[in-house]
């Protein structure tokens, strides 16, 4: 059975966790697989947005599996250990292939928990069902996030949320996580993968290059001060008029018929809809 199901149509890659017996817990293979996949959709050029979910109804994913991953770690357990994890994090978004600047989203279809949370965090846009669950647990164990969900938690979330669910380690539910910002809307159950591929083809109607370029630029302004963003935003925002592409969609503005408009010139978001 292969641990990660990877399909790719429509521009659309569609990677599934899938270790349901075991909450899809992210095990040594696993995260080997999750690193090929990754990178693959990085380099496809037939592919712009990925779309992440777990496989059955219980969870999107528990995190780690502790039984592939443990006797690893404290084999290698000396002081290099930790730069050497600084390379691959978990499963290949949450660091190492974090640079990827083609859209991920995910559709969290149950619980996220742990090393699962952080691979939720690690992507642009999080969708909810009713039914799914977020949680950090780790310090019941005795240790904490090292993935990127401390650092993603508190830039997506702040704080305040940060602190109560690390401190506490209890879960929140998919109604606090909207009202707290870790996820963008929450939908029923069997509406999830249908709202996943929407928003997957709101993101394609749009001009590949603008896309990157925005994400590269929310990513890069995080942190810094206040002058520097504004600095970073305007150097990469007027970039966009050397893009070959835009006479064209200019056009297509001008002429009131580019793909998904609103208002008094309402055009239809086509399964194919592109900026391009």
């Amino acid at each position: 059975m292969d641990k990660v199901l990877y399909e790719k149509h429509d521009r659309i890659a569609l990677v599934t966790l899938n270790r349901p017996d075991a909450m899809n817990a992210i095990d040594v293979e696993m995260h080997e697989r999750l690193w090929e996949v990754w990178q693959d959709f990085r380099d496809d050029d037939g592919v712009e947005v990925a779309i992440v979910t777990g496989a059955g109804d219980e969870a999107f994913c528990a995190g780690a599996d502790l039984k592939s991953h443990l006797p690893q770690w404290v084999s290698e357990a000396d002081a290099l250990l930790p730069r050497r994890k600084i390379r691959d994090g978990l499963g290949g978004i949450t660091r190492g292939l974090h640079r990827i600047y083609k859209p991920i989203v995910a559709a969290v279809n149950g619980w996220a928990l742990a090393g699962g949370l952080e691979t939720a965090l690690a992507c642009d846009i999080r969708i909810a069902s009713e039914r799914a669950r977020f949680g950090s647990f780790e310090v019941r164990r005795g240790f904490h996030h090292g993935d990127g969900g401390i650092v993603r938690l508190v830039n997506t979330c702040g704080s305040g949320i940060a602190l109560e669910m690390l401190l506490t380690g209890e879960a929140i539910d998919a109604q606090r996580a909207l009202a707290c910002n870790l996820v963008s809307r929450v939908v029923p159950h069997g509406e999830l993968m249908e709202t996943a591929h929407r928003v997957a083809h709101q993101i394609l109607r749009n001009d590949p290059w603008a896309v990157r370029s925005a994400k590269e630029t929310i990513l890069n302004v995080i942190g810094r001060p206040l002058d520097d963003q504004l600095a970073y935003e305007a150097f990469t925002g007027y970039s966009g008029a050397a893009n070959p592409a835009v006479p064209g969609l200019l056009g297509r503005f001008y002429e009131k018929s580019d793909a998904g408009r609103d208002g008094r010139h309402t055009t239809p978001l086509t399964p194919t809809a592109s900026g391009r």
